[in-house]
């Protein structure tokens, strides 16, 4: 056949998926990739572009269509990149997510392991607890365009729950009454990024506005707006401001007001209450996160003796119900609203053998290595992008009998395993669990193990048990400090003063750290009021007593 040229249209069979459940085809010998398509089927497909090995198409017309094909439920598909897989059945959905994790496992990892089960969702519409909108001007919200930041005006959507829509319908005619203009990413100009709406299993609602503006700049029509959500949604119990001038892609900034309300909301999870922040990680299907988090207590296989290390722990979902069944629990984040809302729920639930770590995954579990820190079982839940190699080494060194590895992206988890089995790690078990529904993506909870390497005295004598982690509790940062004093003060210190104040409790600062240049140099000292502020900072980040 002829060298494969755009818009060229070719008849052909599908015979599996791409990960991101595109049919593929071979034709002459070049592997074609084809949106749309369902594997078995026979298609006229047209071609969209072409490189050297491969090459990339739509489908034109289904010619032998498959029995797992359907008719798309949603007027916004396939345009809306939200779902790519409404064209097919949930039964074609499950198989081909199993293909997906099987596949990266055995192709990346190295590893051929066959999954044990792939936990169905228990329904596939209305599952969401999370929305995230951008905003365009025309006044637009909805979703991006499939591989591309055009904004799909989209009034309601199959995934998300309908407070999302009602909500989404108020702050669009709040934006059109008061003419308040939409963000524009080409000229970085207009107000509203990103509307924000998180619900929970007993029907409240958190409302977050991203704004191209400072925190503290009033907004048009401030108390239009909230009445507008209010009466759209009257379970709302909270209304937050959050300011992202950034050109980034990021979605939320790093600077937050209640407009209205409460700035948190509640959930359960396995009969355990949770605090949920804007910022804070909570698993987007409820119901589902509850099969993935059973699946990984029962590959943990806790017995009430075992001291666990909870890597990524968000707000503690996984670290406070592996609690329940460990002697110990010790959690590291990254976010420190996460953190304060993962101590939060410990308290609120009566545990008490649990605590948390606010830092980065690799640097905390390297300091836990380099201090001795031998846990029982580690569990990791990393963001997409998987395991940093710096966590892999320290995850090996403290040597656990058991590591549980939840991940969203079965690529990275491949690659880590495949990392992992250098240190003599072999995974024992894998499942899928589909907190997804209509999308590609897929939750897959592994666990391997090492064998017993160390003798129990050992493991004992340098276990997390008998490490004191309040020394840990000193990496919080100057602006982690700053923040705190902003929110719960109203005051605003300086890093000087941060350090002066630090200097008085006898933490030891790192040399030269603010020091005047020549030593007859004057410096301002902290008010007395700001060093108030600042000692319960420290005193909240367990820097001193």
């Amino acid at each position: 056949m002829d060298e494969l040229k755009k818009n060229d249209i070719v008849e052909t069979v599908c015979d599996g998926y791409t990960s991101d459940g595109s049919g593929v085809a071979r034709i002459g010998g070049m592997a074609v990739f084809v949106s749309g398509a369902i594997a078995g089927e026979r298609c006229r497909v047209r071609i969209l572009k072409t490189l050297k090995n491969a090459a990339f198409a739509k489908v034109e017309e289904v010619v032998s269509p498959s029995p797992e094909r359907i008719l798309p439920d949603c007027p916004h598909y396939p345009a809306c990149g939200g779902c790519r897989l409404r064209h097919m059945s949930y039964s074609e959905e499950l198989r081909f997510k199993r293909q997906k994790v099987e596949d990266a496992l055995r192709r990346i990892g190295g590893v051929d392991i066959k999954l044990s089960a792939v936990h169905p969702a228990s329904q596939t519409t209305r599952y969401r607890n999370k929305v995230q909108l951008p905003a365009a001007p025309g006044p637009k919200i909805g979703f991006y365009r499939a591989r591309s930041h055009d904004v799909i005006d989209v009034p309601d959507c199959l995934l998300q729950p309908v407070c999302a829509a009602n909500i989404r319908a108020a702050v669009k005619t709040w934006m059109e009454d008061f003419g308040v203009p939409a963000y524009d990413e080409s000229t970085r100009a207009g107000l509203l990024r990103h509307l924000y709406v998180r619900s929970s299993s007993a029907g409240e609602c958190l409302v977050c506005l991203v704004v191209n503006a400072p925190a503290d700049r009033r907004l048009p029509h401030e108390p239009d707006l909230i009445e507008c959500i209010r009466a759209a949604e009257p379970r709302t119990c909270g209304v937050v401001l959050s300011s992202n001038t950034a050109w980034t892609n990021v979605i939320l900034g790093t600077a937050y007001r209640t407009l209205w309300g409460s700035d948190t909301l509640t959930d359960t999870i396995h009969g355990l209450t949770f605090r949920l922040s804007v910022p804070s990680f909570f698993q987007v299907n409820r119901d589902m996160c509850e099969v993935l988090y059973s699946r990984a207590l029962a590959l943990a296989g806790l017995t009430g003796t075992q001291t666990v290390l909870d890597l990524y722990c968000g707000i503690g979902t996984v670290s406070l119900c592996m609690a329940r069944s460990a002697r110990r629990v010790v959690g590291c984040e990254i976010v420190p609203e996460a953190v304060e809302d993962a101590r939060e729920n410990a308290r609120v639930n009566g545990i008490t053998n649990a605590e948390f770590i606010c830092g980065d995954a690799g640097e905390i579990s390297a300091r836990l290595s380099r201090e001795g820190a031998r846990p029982d079982i580690i569990t990791v839940d990393p963001p997409r992008k998987g395991l940093s190699s710096e966590a892999i080494d320290a995850i090996a060194q403290m040597s656990p009998q058991k590591i549980v590895y939840i991940s969203c992206d079965p690529a990275t988890l491949a690659r880590d395993i495949k990392l992992l089995s250098a240190h003599s790690y072999t995974p024992n078990s894998a499942e899928a669990v589909d907190l997804f529904p209509r999308t590609e993506h897929v939750e897959t909870v592994v666990q391997l193990s090492k064998g017993e390497i160390q003798s129990k005295k050992i493991r004992v004598d340098f276990s997390l048990e008998d490490m004191d982690m309040s020394g840990f509790q000193k990496g919080a940062t100057y602006g982690e400090i700053k923040a705190y004093v902003k929110e719960h003060t109203g005051l605003k210190v300086s890093s000087l003063y941060i350090a002066q104040v630090k200097q008085k409790c006898g933490i030891i600062e790192r040399e030269n750290y603010n020091k005047p240049k020549s030593e007859d140099a004057r410096q301002p000292q902290c008010p007395p009021e700001k060093e108030a502020a600042i000692r319960e900072a420290l005193k909240h980040f367990r820097m001193i007593g």
